[in-house]
């Protein structure tokens, strides 16, 4: 493809050398650059694209694309394209590449702090359930139809994300479902993607070790739904204090979903327990098989979005009853001794209050709640305080141990989490560094009608531990020791 082609709604500054040459691959990382390849420099937040220049045009890149003033000589051969915004143009030019393939599709984007990957992946089974060609890119698993490949990120960077819509487009998809987080937006990740719609689901801290405060991780957020086109819809959780907030600006049409407020798709509790819960949506009513209020407005979400991108609204109900909960999303093992072991990824202090919440109802008293969670390394440090009073708080017996320490020292998150208790309750925790321990330990301490819920991982099947990931999974622990899986 010709340069020219490929940079057309690129901001650019300036051109040093041949517009029309040939571009044959493009990339942001030079390991990856090959003879004749586009390489296009980007500020990140551990390393700066400007610095390996050099290294990309050694191992043959044809062009460079850069936003920084450049102190190395320039190349003949080597076509210099200065745009505004590296990050920006990467993102434009890898639609152009793969042929603009969110133009072909009905994208969906899903930003919120909690209840992303339920909400966008129960979108793409309801699809799927009717008939529908569906793409799904989730912090879980990307699918293209029903083929599975693995996923590194909750969104991708602009090359991959947009190859994987170019083979949905390729694969007949109509539709395809999308995590959005707030680092993606900020990094530019989506920028360019038509969007035909974008779900809000909640916002509460975290990720405070990458944006300086609240306001600018709900500003982010928010700067998702202003870039939206008129043509698109805007779906929105009022029952969130910053759920009309997102909606200020947007262009886009705008629906809302409430458990307490009036609202375009409403929703109300009748019964709870652990298979499941009797609701009514839009006065319409049946029984899911989800867990937990925060679950109801996971539902609600997919409800109003499906009736949005025009589903008949009893095949909606139909399969709400069918779907199941998403891997290690409130998940739950019924265990011969008679108490239940819950696996949920609940890892910031509004998940976690949310899950135990649901288990109380549940429960009514009738059993303890035995709580198992340790915070992540190299990330917000000021949730980890919070997580431990909360689920001290909330919990009979608490146990705080490792998630994925990373390159901390699981013995200084622990500290951390404990600083958020005082010195009587310190001593009425357990702190079990090794997960695996920790969870045997939870498991010989319940008693019949006990629920033990073990947070922090979920569907993550490893430990990362001095950057190299260790094979571990919570349910395979669990099923371990009762079962010898």
């Amino acid at each position: 493809m010709k340069l020219s082609q490929l940079i057309a709604d690129c901001n650019v500054i300036s051109i040093k050398g041949n517009e029309n040459v040939e571009v044959m691959g493009i990339t942001s990382d030079s390991r990856q650059v090959r003879q004749g390849s586009l390489f296009v420099a980007v500020e990140g937040i551990c390393t700066d694209g400007h610095s390996y220049i050099g290294k990309a045009i050694e191992e043959g890149a044809g062009v460079i694309v850069y936003d920084k003033p450049l102190i190395e000589e320039f190349f003949s051969r080597v076509t210099y394209v200065q745009v505004e915004n590296s990050a920006i143009a990467l993102a434009l030019i890898a639609s152009q590449w793969y042929g603009n393939p969110s133009r072909h599709l009905k994208l969906i984007g899903v930003t919120g702090t909690n209840g992303k990957t339920t909400v966008a992946t129960l979108l793409y089974e309801m699809f799927r359930r009717q008939g529908y060609a569906v793409g799904l890119l989730s912090t879980v698993c990307n699918y293209v139809n029903e083929k599975k490949y693995p996923t590194t990120h909750t969104t991708l960077d602009p090359i991959t994300l947009n190859q994987f819509l170019r083979m949905m487009v390729d694969d007949g998809c109509e539709y395809a479902f999308v995590e959005v987080s707030s680092h993606a937006i900020h990094q530019k990740r989506v920028y360019g993607l038509k969007f035909a719609g974008g779900i809000f689901t909640n916002l509460t801290q975290d990720h405070l070790d990458y944006h300086s405060n609240m306001q600018e991780y709900r500003d982010v957020k928010k700067s998702f739904f202003d870039d939206l086109p008129s043509d698109a819809f805007a779906l929105t959780n009022i029952d969130d204090k910053n759920g009309l907030f997102m909606l200020q600006n947007t262009k886009a049409k705008k629906y809302t979903y409430s458990l307490k407020n009036m609202a375009d798709f409403k929703a109300r509790i009748f019964e709870k327990h652990f298979d499941g819960t009797d609701i009514e949506i839009n006065r319409k009513q049946l029984t899911v098989q989800f867990v937990g209020i925060f679950n109801v407005y996971n539902l609600l979400a997919v409800y109003g979005a499906s009736i949005l991108l025009g589903l008949n609204e009893d095949d909606i109900l139909r399969t709400l009853t069918v779907l199941k909960p998403v891997a290690g999303r409130f998940q739950t093992i019924r265990l011969p001794e008679g108490f239940t072991a819950i696996i949920d990824y609940a890892h910031t202090p509004d998940a976690l209050t949310n899950v135990l919440n649901a288990i109380h109802e549940v429960l009514k008293g009738k059993g303890n709640v035995i709580t198992v969670v340790g915070c992540g390394g190299n990330r917000d440090k000021a949730k980890r305080p919070i997580m431990a009073r909360e689920a001290y708080r909330l919990s009979d017996k608490v146990i705080f141990t490792s998630d994925n320490p990373r390159f901390e020292d699981p013995l200084d998150i622990l500290n951390d989490m404990l600083a958020g208790l005082g010195e009587e309750e310190q001593r009425n925790v357990l702190t079990i560094a090794d997960r695996r321990e920790a969870i045997k330990t939870a498991c010989a301490l319940a008693k019949s009608d006990d629920v033990v819920l073990i947070a922090g991982k979920g569907h993550e099947d490893y430990q990362e531990i001095k950057g190299v990931k260790h094979h571990f999974d919570d349910k395979e622990e669990v099923e371990k020791i009762f079962f010898g899986k």
